[in-house]
């Protein structure tokens, strides 16, 4: 047994702090509780010590303090945890698509539709933030790969921040979109959770898709820092993407799952 490993070839860790398995952590919180007096600080790192350790940091000492407002204090605190990692238990999901290049996904769709693959994308409900959205969109894209303006065979229709559900929806029947993306930021109260819901059950009941109306509801294609992609079917949507994915991977899924799914002509009857 090493001092940072136990079980056969480094199956079982424990977390790095200053040396080799020593269990040192360091997590963060914010607690409603005053900071602002001498008095206040000593009663909120008390608070915070408290925490700590009913989360099992055994010793913990509070590294940092911050007031924020009269009536909150942030905290950083640096313990220590008894708990191993079996990295034998851990699961990975694996990706169910291939990726593909920019020339690959252009002749995949082109192939398999024989027209352009339209994709819809908006932040929806209250969220401001189109960093996600652009990053995936526009053609300067992101980490070094251009965003899917820069298919050929893809039409993108970029809707911008704070788009309403129904205006979501009207959209992308009024397009033909085989594809809705929709990138949530804004997580408070699990707004996320909440936004994503109303649009699958808004997809779900519009008329503009039911059955005979000659029109397909298009992919229903989440993406945020908040996200669990196991999460999609619950959340009746098609595909979730976490933190960190890249323009291209977006671009190999939609080519992989439309184009194995084999749709008419936008605007025409499947």
């Amino acid at each position: 047994m090493s001092s940072g490993h136990d079980g056969e070839l480094g199956q079982v860790v424990r977390p790095y702090g200053d040396t080799t398995g020593d269990g040192r952590v360091q997590v963060s919180f914010t607690l409603p509780v005053p900071s602002a007096s001498e008095a206040d600080r000593l009663v909120a790192e008390g608070a915070a010590l408290q925490l700590a350790g009913k989360m099992g940091l055994a010793p913990a000492f509070v590294a940092h303090v911050k007031a924020i407002g009269p009536d909150f204090t942030f905290f950083i605190v640096y313990g220590r945890v008894s708990h191993l990692v079996d990295l034998s238990l851990v699961t990975v999901a694996a990706r169910e698509f291939e990726l593909l290049s920019p020339a690959e996904v252009n002749l995949r769709i082109r192939s398999a539709l024989g027209r352009e693959l339209v994709v819809v994308g908006a932040c929806i409900g209250t969220d401001a933030h189109t960093v996600g959205i652009d990053a995936i969109l526009n053609v300067k894209g992101h980490a070094g790969e251009k965003g899917l303006e820069y298919y050929r065979e893809i039409r993108v229709v970029n809707l911008g921040s704070q788009v309403a559900v129904p205006s979501l929806v009207a959209r992308a029947a009024a397009e033909h979109a085989d594809a809705v993306l929709v990138s949530q930021v804004v997580t408070q109260r699990d707004a996320h959770l909440t936004n994503t819901r109303e649009m699958a059950a808004a997809f779900r009941a519009a008329p503009q898709f039911a059955a005979g109306s000659g029109a397909r509801r298009p992919l229903l294609v989440v993406g945020g820092p908040r996200f669990s992609p196991e999460a999609a079917a619950e959340l009746g949507v098609d595909k979730i993407f976490g933190r960190g994915t890249t323009p291209g991977e977006v671009a190999s899924y939609l080519a992989h799952a439309l184009a194995s799914d084999v749709r008419a002509p936008a605007g025409t009857s499947a």
